[in-house]
């Protein structure tokens, strides 16, 4: 690919779509009309909550409840942007400019950060129309890899997801293929796990250190390409990229397993977790979007002590490119789709 790589589900787009993949998520739960074109297990309605967010890449809520949104390009050219939306159905008011693929939203009481490319930027004194400030709290090399995802753990630091710049190389940057977590000041930066190709979602179980990660594993190996992964990462591990990709044996000594083994080629995208805000049907589960396959995908999440395990089905189709999601305070899960700019809002019937 030419040029710095672009944003980290485009990225894998690319590397991926050469080759056909079979689906790993077998349909087990009828899916049915649900409302705004979409399809999903019976007992849920979806409507469209906001329009015109093309690109859409990232979404969060303030302490307000307001919705925030980022929107990444298909190519870097400076002009992705920050918006917020100040009730559901209004027009997004376009707040930060001048992004470079930002793919990370995150808000800590009165500060948002955003993760974009090289760097993690925190605003501060939102004042209805625009921050007071900018700061740079965390400064990577270019060519580490794209900035992805970012989640706070229950004990106050930022975790953050840094992709691989390559399919299958040996990143020359230690900060490559790993994720990595800092102090809210941005002090204290390290890696926190090593060798995953792309982890792009990340998501913490609620009340828990159990961090979800969606991970896009290696492309071009044919018949031997694996599906990508939802995974719990924990500090120091090593996933084994580029050696591993979930094929076992001497290349995979010691890395752990993944919760759910997703589809392949499907650029695996943003996570959340419901605990029963979507009823018993869905009960208390991963949801994942995977951005080629055009579906979210529903892992139940069953944990036996550290160990969490899942089996990943297909639970809401009917988009284009489905990249972030997010559970609202109120337990609505909201979609958004990459390539219409939709986000779509789904609860309970």
């Amino acid at each position: 690919m030419a040029g710095r790589v672009t944003a980290v589900v485009i990225a894998v787009l690319l590397l991926g779509s050469c080759a056909g993949g079979s689906s790993s998520a077998a349909a087990t739960t009828k899916l049915v009309g649900i409302g705004a074109g979409l399809r999903g297990p019976s007992g849920l309605t979806a409507s469209v909550a906001v329009k015109g967010l093309t690109h859409i890449s990232a979404l969060a809520t303030d302490g307000g409840g307001r919705l925030w949104a980022a929107t990444a390009g298909y190519e870097d050219h400076g002009t992705d942007a920050v918006y917020l939306v100040p009730n559901t159905g209004a027009t997004p008011v376009k707040v930060i400019t001048a992004l470079h693929t930002p793919l990370g939203l995150l808000w800590v009481d009165d500060a948002l950060y955003v993760s974009s490319h090289a760097r993690v930027d925190v605003y501060t004194g939102f004042d209805g129309t625009a921050f007071a400030s900018r700061r740079t709290i965390v400064s990577l090399p270019d060519g580490v890899g794209e900035d992805n995802g970012l989640a706070r753990a229950p004990s106050g630091r930022i975790w953050l997801g840094i992709s691989a710049p390559c399919d299958a190389c040996t990143p020359a940057s230690t900060w490559s293929a790993s994720v990595v977590s800092f102090e809210p000041d941005g002090s204290d930066l390290r890696v926190e796990a090593s060798g995953i190709r792309a982890p792009v979602g990340l998501a913490f179980f609620p009340g828990t250190s159990h961090l979800y990660v969606t991970m896009n594993q290696r492309d071009k190996l044919g018949a031997r390409t694996p599906g990508d992964w939802l995974a719990v990462v924990r500090r120091g591990q090593r996933w084994g990229f580029p050696a591993c990709y979930g094929q076992g044996g001497a290349g995979c000594n010691g890395v752990a397993s993944p919760t759910a083994i997703l589809d392949r080629h499907a650029a695996a995208s943003g996570v959340a977790i419901v605990t029963g805000q979507l009823g018993p049907t869905t009960g208390t589960a991963a949801v994942v979007a995977e951005w080629t396959k055009a579906s979210v995908l529903r892992v139940q999440l069953r944990h036996d002590g550290s160990r969490a395990t899942g089996k990943a089905e297909p639970f809401l189709t009917g988009f284009k490119s489905p990249e972030p999601v997010l559970v609202r305070p109120d337990g609505t899960l909201l979609v958004g789709d990459w390539t219409t700019g939709k986000v779509y809002a789904i609860s309970k019937s």
